[in-house]
């Protein structure tokens, strides 16, 4: 642990004196020098990292808080599970493609992060009615489903137990943070991002049977980049969760909050409660079942077409498996492949790369019931004509035809996404990084009309 003081010691770290230059041993990493502590709050506190410029030490606490610190008790081992908690959520964000604070977990209580001035704001987003909603929105029964999301903004201020604030209020503070000011495009950037979180986060608990019944997040401007990212920490202080969408099963802080009483028994309640999230929370950066695509292509001569399909498969984290058969020339072949393929029970999605008639992708979509996409590799001189091979099929066939190789793999990955969480994540920060590309690029158009 880093004591408060910073001038003792606790296994794995070695401190030296307080305002100099400090050694951080810890036996699986090489030395950290850590620097000046640049902020501390109710639950970690951050340090700069000397040798590491832009880059910041998040040291978790063995501390619970309820009620702005109203409420505040150790729990030993705390740390440890928060920052475990954390580092998972943030992996399984960024390997999907969310831009975050997180670069790695350096210890069992502490993580490397790129050094944010924070936006002092809490996003929360609610799926379920319950706690604070309900006393701000009588009426409104517990239990009540928000489709679409039901998106809140708080202005953290512990002085005045952080009131919520509206958009207006937001944009007329004109905050500004490491030299970017908080306008509409910002705004409209952090309410998108926070909402695909959610709706990521979500997905992946849901693999476990868990609701998660809503979530708070919150940004900060990378002093580095001056990009907006995703900071802080998530861990089982920022979410309620219910497994079986069950309340009075919930496992997040909500159950220490509710305590008429602490006693060592509740808090080993607590800590039961906590571990159970950080054991579970690993099993959400594995995937639910393995998934393929399986690129048929009627001649060799159409490979540079199909590498690109499997190139863009990849990035969705989809195997993607080449064979090369012609429905034309040896139609009991095309079938023997496709049925080395059903038999394994693995979910696959065929697509049929064939150029001038297209009869594999009728065949295949004509003897089997798994998707089969068509993805000709159209010629400039006859493409518009070949084409109608793939579009005008025989009654009964359910075969799609895409012609873009990019598309084509995003199609796949869309059909294998509803049973693979992981693929549905990549596939939902895409979208979501092509909303905000767009977004800063109409924010600089107009700066440059103005």
């Amino acid at each position: 642990k880093l004591m408060n003081n910073r001038s003792e010691m606790s296994s794995p770290f070695h401190i030296t004196a307080p305002h100099s230059n400090q050694d951080v041993h810890i036996t699986t990493e090489r030395v950290l020098k850590i620097g000046q502590k640049l902020n501390e709050g109710k639950t970690k506190q951050i340090f700069e990292l000397v040798d590491q410029p832009g880059l910041v030490l998040v040291q978790s606490k063995d501390q619970n808080t309820a009620g702005n610190a109203v409420r505040k008790d150790q729990m030993e081992g705390k740390a440890a599970i928060a920052n475990k908690t954390t580092s998972c959520v943030f992996q399984l964000l960024q390997e999907s493609g969310i831009k975050t604070a997180f670069v790695k977990q350096h210890s069992d209580t502490a993580f490397i992060a790129a050094h944010c001035q924070m936006i002092p704001i809490e996003w929360v987003c609610r799926r379920v009615a319950t706690g604070s909603f309900l006393k701000r929105n009588p009426g409104v029964k517990e239990g009540y489903r928000f489709s679409p999301l039901k998106m809140e903004m708080f202005f953290k201020d512990d002085a005045n137990n952080d009131p919520q604030w509206s958009e207006e209020q937001l944009l007329e503070a004109k905050l500004c943070v490491a030299g970017l000011t908080i306008g509409q495009c910002e705004v409209d950037i952090m309410s998108r991002s926070t909402v695909a979180i959610f709706e990521m986060v979500e997905k992946a608990w849901a693999t476990q049977n868990c609701t998660l019944v809503d979530m708070k997040t919150e940004f900060g401007v990378s002093v580095k980049s001056g990009e907006i990212v995703l900071a802080d920490v998530i861990d089982n202080d920022s979410w309620r969760l219910w497994p079986a969408g069950d309340r009075s099963q919930q496992k997040d802080k909500q159950v220490y909050r509710e305590l008429k009483e602490v006693t060592p028994e509740a808090m080993q309640m607590v800590k039961r409660n906590f571990e159970w999230v950080s054991e579970r929370v690993k099993l959400l950066l594995e995937p639910q079942a393995s998934s393929r695509v399986v690129l048929l292509m009627g001649s060799t001569s159409d490979v540079a077409h199909c590498e690109k399909i499997r190139k863009a498969c990849a990035s969705y984290g989809i195997p993607c498996v080449l064979r090369v058969s012609s429905a034309h020339r040896g139609p009991d072949e095309t079938l023997r492949i496709k049925a080395e393929y059903e038999g394994d029970g693995v979910p696959t999605v065929f697509v049929a790369v064939a150029g001038r008639s297209n009869g594999l992708g009728p065949v295949m979509s004509g003897n089997t019931a798994y998707p089969v996409i068509s993805c000709p590799p159209l010629t400039p001189d006859w493409g518009p004509q070949d084409v109608w091979s793939s579009l005008r099929m025989p009654s009964g066939l359910g075969c799609s035809t895409v012609l873009s190789p990019e598309a084509c793999a995003q199609f796949a990955a869309q059909i294998l996404g509803l049973r693979d969480h992981l693929v549905w994540c990549k596939l939902r920060a895409s979208m979501l990084n092509t909303w905000v590309s767009l977004r800063l690029a109409d924010k600089k158009f107009q700066a440059c009309s103005l």
